[in-house]
């Protein structure tokens, strides 16, 4: 027997995609199981200072739901870096002119803040429909279909 822990070596890492339909889910939830899986913290390897997340694909984004007055009361800001170039919206304007960027930014507040929070965004990808362009990426055959390819 082994009494030394095998360090994570980036070699070992093994990236898989993910799909998360957010249409009609909370906000805050879906934001949470989704960092967890851009971090790679459900793998048996995972170390702290290496990237280990999946990629991850979110469809349905404009149809996402939060809790309580969020929808009226919760504000998003930023600032150009110009004189007079703060700019601040509600959730509600911010989903009429880019619903992926709520889920973004609830993401963003969820992952460790050091050197491999921009890699783990890298690797997210969010369409505001249901359509989006990493079909190939889910397509897997069921057995079915595998048996009648075979005839």
């Amino acid at each position: 027997m082994r009494d030394t822990t095998i360090p994570t070596k980036i070699s070992d890492i093994k990236r898989s995609w993910h799909l998360f339909d957010v249409k009609g889910k909370i906000l805050g939830r879906v934001a949470s199981e989704i960092a967890t899986v851009l971090m790679g913290k459900s793998k048996p390897y995972f170390v702290s200072n290496l990237d280990c997340g999946d990629f991850v694909v979110v469809i349905n984004a404009k149809e996402i739901k939060v809790t309580g007055k969020k929808e009226t009361q919760k504000r998003y800001s930023r600032v150009s870096g110009y004189p007079g170039g703060y700019r601040e919206e509600t959730l509600m304007e911010l989903r009429k002119r880019n619903p992926g960027d709520i889920i973004r930014f609830a993401i963003l507040g969820m992952l460790p803040q050091n050197k491999l929070q921009d890699r783990m965004l890298t690797r997210l990808f969010i369409f505001p429909g249901k359509d989006h362009t990493y079909t190939d990426k889910f397509k897997v055959k069921s057995e079915k279909s595998k048996i009648e390819d075979k005839k």
